[in-house]
């Protein structure tokens, strides 16, 4: 069993320690399936990075945004969102926790 509330408490406050203003942590790692939960001060963007096959967004708490070249789809606590499958980016409008739902290698 995992206390994902936890694990966010957890990393928000870690994320308001680090200097890059963020803290990750991948908590489950089964298969082609991953799941990480990323925490994010306000302001604070993960820069423009590739897409893995297929992944979603959940937003705990907080609002973000996630932003790529065609569009910006902006999400609050409680709503979830595909990644799309191009390079984007993630911003935080205020302190954020996400989960990160990914997967990864599909037929490799």
């Amino acid at each position: 069993m995992i206390d994902v509330l936890a694990l966010a408490a957890e990393h928000l406050a870690l994320a308001r320690a680090s200097l890059h203003g963020r803290s990750a942590h991948t908590y489950l790692n089964e298969g082609t399936l991953r799941q990480a939960i990323i925490a994010l001060t306000a302001g604070t963007a993960l820069g423009d990075h590739d897409a893995p096959p297929a992944a979603s967004l959940h937003v705990l708490s907080g609002r973000v945004r996630l932003i790529d070249d065609e569009r910006t789809v902006a999400l609050g606590a409680g709503q979830t969102a595909p990644i799309p499958q191009r390079r984007h980016s993630l911003e935080a409008d205020e302190e954020s926790v996400v989960i990160l739902t990914s997967v990864v290698n599909i037929g490799g």
